[in-house]
Order: C-alpha cells, then structure tokens, then sequence
C-alpha cells in the first residue's frame, strides 16, 4: 500500500509499505495492504511505518525529513500531536500536527 504523511509545512513520508500502525482516538490501529476504506481521527502518539526495505528510517524532527538509519528492523516512526487519517484504494494519508 502507499502511504503519505503531511504536515503544515512539508510532506514528511511519501512511499510504498508493508503496514502502518496509528494512534486511533479509540486506540491504537494498523493497517495492512488492501484494508477497508476509512476515515478516522488521531490522537498524540506514535506512527509506525513498517517499510519493504532492509533499511531502518528515523524521522528528523530538527530539519524534517527522514533520513536511513544502519539498523535492521524496516520501522519508521513519526511522532505526532493530533491528525487525521484516509484510506482509499490502497493509499492512506495521514494530515499530521
């Protein structure tokens, strides 16, 4: 599936993935490939990106980008204080604050 995340100020993630796990104002969610059309509002937490690559990514919250890490475990993570989420024809994407 594809999943984008936006900010205010710039796109944060733009790339093909396996899983992402959110943080649902009822709890916390994943989403996998072809999951169900939705619509859902987050909370301040965590985003979890599990990546198709060998290749661990970090997000950089001083100059906002993410930048490749030498570790094994294909997880992004993105904090973040609120948002909201689409998912619709295999994409998602996460407005994020």
């Amino acid at each position: 599936m594809y999943l984008e995340i936006v900010s205010p100020e710039a796109t944060l993630f733009s790339s093909e993935v396996d899983a992402v796990t959110v943080p649902g104002i009822d709890g916390e969610f994943q989403m996998l490939n072809n999951h169900a059309a939705i619509v859902s509002v987050l909370k301040e937490g965590v985003i979890k990106i599990n990546t198709h690559t060998q290749t661990h990514l970090v997000f950089d919250d001083l100059h906002g980008s993410v930048t490749p890490h030498p570790d094994d475990n294909k997880v992004l993570t993105v904090k973040i204080n609120s948002g909201t989420l689409e998912m619709k024809d295999n994409k998602a994407i996460i407005l994020a604050d």
